[in-house]
C-alpha cells in the first residue's frame, strides 16, 4: 500500500485540524490566564519569562500534543474498524492519557539537557516526576476531551455515510418500484385503446388510422420518458395531447375537455403519466345511460407550496367509496402507489362527488 493510500485510509486531515484548533483554543486561554496573573498577581509570576513560556511551554507542548493526538486518532479509527470492546478501549485510552504526560515531560527534560539549560548532573528526577504528577489530572481531562472530539467526529461521519447509503438504497428501491408500476400501467392503457381501434376499424377506417398514429406517438413519448419518475407539467401536457386526440376520435361530439391551467406552473415537476389515468377514470365513471354527453375540466393551481390537480366531470355520481374504487381499479391504485412511493405521506389523492352534486372530481395534491 502506497503512502498516499495509507494517508487516505488512516489519516483524516479534517479531524487533525479540528484537534489542532481545539488545543490552540486551550493554549490561547492559558496564555490569557497567564497574562492576567502576571498583571494582577505579580508575586506568583515573578519568575515568568515570556519567551521561554511561549516557546518551551506553549509551542513545544502544542506540537507534541497535536502530533500525539493525531496518532491516537489513527489508532482510534483502527479500534472502531476492529470492533474492540468498550472496556478495552477505555482501558487503553486511560493508559494513553497518562503516557502523553510522560512523553511531554521526557521531551522537555531531554531538550533542556541538549540545549544546555541544565546539565546532566543537575537533572533532578524527583523534580521531573513532581512536575508530571502536578499536571496529571489536567492532561487526563484534555486527553479525554480530545478523545470525545475524535469519537464524535467518527460517529457523525459514520451516521452521514449510513444516511447516504440508506438514501441511495431508497432511491434504487423507488426507481425499481416506479418502473414496475409504469410497466403495469402502460399495458392497461394500451389494451383499452386497442379495443377502441378494433371497434373503429369497422365503423370508420380513417379514424382508426388517425387513432393508430396518435397511439404510436403517445407510446413513443411514454417509452422516451420511461426512466424518469417526474417530468415537467409542460411535458406531461404535451404527451397528454396525443391521448386526448384518441379520446376525441373515440367519443366524437359526446366528450368535451376544458383546461384551466396556470401557465406559471408549466416547469413544475409532477409524476410522469399522472393526468392520463385520472382522465381515463373520469370518463369511465362519468358516462351512463343518463349522462351520454360528458364535460371534463382539468384544473391545476398552486396553493401554499402544493400543486392542486383536479379533474372534474359532470357525469354520473359515484356510488362507491374512494377506498372501494382503489381496490377495483388498476389505474387508480397505480396512481396512489406512485404518489406514495414518491411523496411518502406528503400527498392527497381522493376521488369524490362534487360538492354541487353534479359529477365527480379526482383530486391530487403534491408538494410543488
Amino acid at each position: 500500500m502506497s503512502l498516499h493510500e495509507l494517508k487516505q485510509k488512516y489519516i483524516d486531515f479534517k479531524l487533525v485540524l479540528l484537534l489542532a484548533g481545539f488545543y490552540l483554543m486551550f493554549d490561547l486561554i492559558h496564555i490569557a490566564k497567564t497574562a492576567y496573573m502576571q498583571e494582577f498577581m505579580p508575586k506568583e509570576m515573578e519568575h515568568l519569562s515570556w519567551p521561554d513560556f511561549l516557546v518551551y511551554n506553549m509551542l513545544f507542548d502544542y506540537i507534541i500534543v497535536v502530533s500525539y493526538m493525531t496518532l491516537i486518532a489513527i489508532s482510534t479509527k483502527r479500534f472502531l474498524n476492529k470492533n474492540f470492546s468498550w472496556v478495552k478501549i477505555i482501558f487503553i485510552h486511560t493508559l494513553f492519557s497518562i503516557l502523553i504526560g510522560l512523553i511531554i515531560r521526557l521531551v522537555f527534560d531531554f531538550y533542556s539537557i541538549l540545549a544546555g539549560r541544565i546539565s546532566l548532573a543537575e537533572f533532578d528526577l524527583r523534580k521531573s516526576v513532581n512536575a508530571f504528577v502536578y499536571v496529571l489530572d489536567l492532561n487526563f481531562l484534555i486527553y479525554f476531551a480530545m478523545i470525545f472530539i475524535i469519537y464524535t467526529y467518527y460517529y457523525l461521519r459514520q451516521v452521514k455515510e449510513a444516511e447516504k447509503r440508506h438514501s441511495k438504497l431508497e432511491s434504487q428501491l423507488m426507481n425499481t418500484r416506479m418502473r414496475m408500476l409504469s410497466s403495469q400501467l402502460q399495458p392497461h392503457f394500451l389494451f383499452n385503446t386497442l379495443n377502441s381501434i378494433a371497434v373503429l376499424t369497422d365503423l370508420d377506417s380513417n379514424k382508426a388510422k388517425d387513432t393508430i398514429a396518435d397511439l404510436s406517438d403517445f407510446l413513443r413519448e411514454i417509452l422516451y420518458h420511461s426512466d424518469r419518475n417526474r417530468i415537467s407539467l409542460d411535458e406531461e401536457l404535451r404527451i397528454l395531447e396525443y391521448y386526448l386526440n384518441i379520446l376525441n376520435v373515440r367519443f366524437s361530439d359526446h366528450l368535451s375537455i376544458e383546461r384551466d391551467i396556470d401557465d406559471s406552473l408549466l416547469l413544475k415537476k409532477i409524476p410522469a403519466m399522472l393526468l392520463q389515468p385520472m382522465i381515463e377514470n373520469s370518463i369511465k365513471h362519468g358516462y351512463s345511460y343518463d349522462h351520454t354527453n360528458l364535460h371534463i375540466l382539468i384544473k391545476i393551481r398552486e396553493e401554499k407550496g402544493y400543486l392542486i390537480i383536479r379533474v372534474e366531470n359532470d357525469g354520473e355520481p359515484l356510488k362507491l367509496t374512494h377506498k372501494e374504487l382503489l381496490e377495483k381499479g388498476v389505474g387508480l391504485r397505480n396512481i396512489d402507489d406512485r404518489l406514495r412511493n414518491l411523496y411518502k405521506d406528503k400527498y392527497i389523492f381522493e376521488i369524490r362527488n362534487r360538492a354541487d352534486g353534479n359529477g365527480v372530481e379526482t383530486l391530487v395534491k403534491i408538494p410543488a
